[in-house]
């Protein structure tokens, strides 16, 4: 079955506080977006792989690319106003069977083995969404004001990548959008589809924030000393 890579690295990463959106930054001497996509075509060389970037950074991409030889062999479209939006853009290179991954591009650490829970997972389901336990006290502030800790108890972190059958992705994109779509999934749930949840992993990190590199690079090290992410 077809498998494709839709990757989303539409946003600005204003959070970063960095000279380039964070997809771009380097970690272990290759931009974040790279390490994303080779965990992809490691798992799979075949996939095929649609890339979601800042219009104003399709060109240096591009530049990128060509100068170090790395994906010769891909789609790129530019970000919408919402991740919903960017996703719809990107379906339009989706063929209406197989099976779709959408991954934030600032995930680099995807690993194989949960690669391969959830392609497995998708072969009989037609959305397969991984999350972990949370584990920490979870408080809800309303400016200065919290509230005692929110039970816990059956709560998750959702993360990415998040498979889905094609041809029900690409109907559920054709939903006008809603400020409820946090996700994916849930857009898929909205069109009336059943979502089923695997085991996620804890260092799928997504980076945001400067200490997020530092976190990453260290990561990277442990890698290179011959640990498995």
């Amino acid at each position: 079955m077809k498998r494709y890579a839709v990757i989303v690295a539409g946003g600005q990463g204003v959070r970063m506080g960095a000279d380039r959106p964070k997809q771009f930054l380097e970690i272990g001497g290759k931009p974040v977006l790279r390490h994303t996509v080779e965990r992809f075509l490691a798992y799979d060389p075949s996939m095929e792989v649609i890339l979601v970037l800042p219009a104003a950074q399709k060109e240096w991409w591009r530049d990128y690319c060509r100068c170090s030889g790395f994906l010769e062999r891909y789609a790129m479209v530019s970000g919408g106003i919402t991740r919903f939006h960017s996703v719809q853009n990107a379906l339009k290179y989706v063929g209406d069977e197989g099976i779709v991954a959408v991954h934030d591009g600032v995930r680099p650490f995807i690993s194989q083995a949960l690669l391969a829970r959830l392609f497995e997972a998708a072969a009989t389901h037609p959305a397969v969404i991984p999350a972990v336990p949370v584990v920490e006290s979870v408080r809800r502030m309303e400016g200065e004001e919290h509230s005692t800790p929110v039970n816990r108890d059956g709560l998750v972190r959702v993360q990415t990548p998040q498979l889905f059958d094609a041809g029900i992705l690409k109907a559920a994109y054709r939903q006008a959008f809603s400020t409820s779509f946090t996700d994916d999934a849930s857009v898929v749930e909205a069109a009336g589809v059943p979502v089923h949840i695997v085991s996620g992993d804890k260092m799928n990190l997504k980076l945001t924030t400067p200490d997020d590199l530092l976190l990453a690079e260290t990561l990277l090290r442990i890698s290179a000393c011959g640990e498995r992410l």
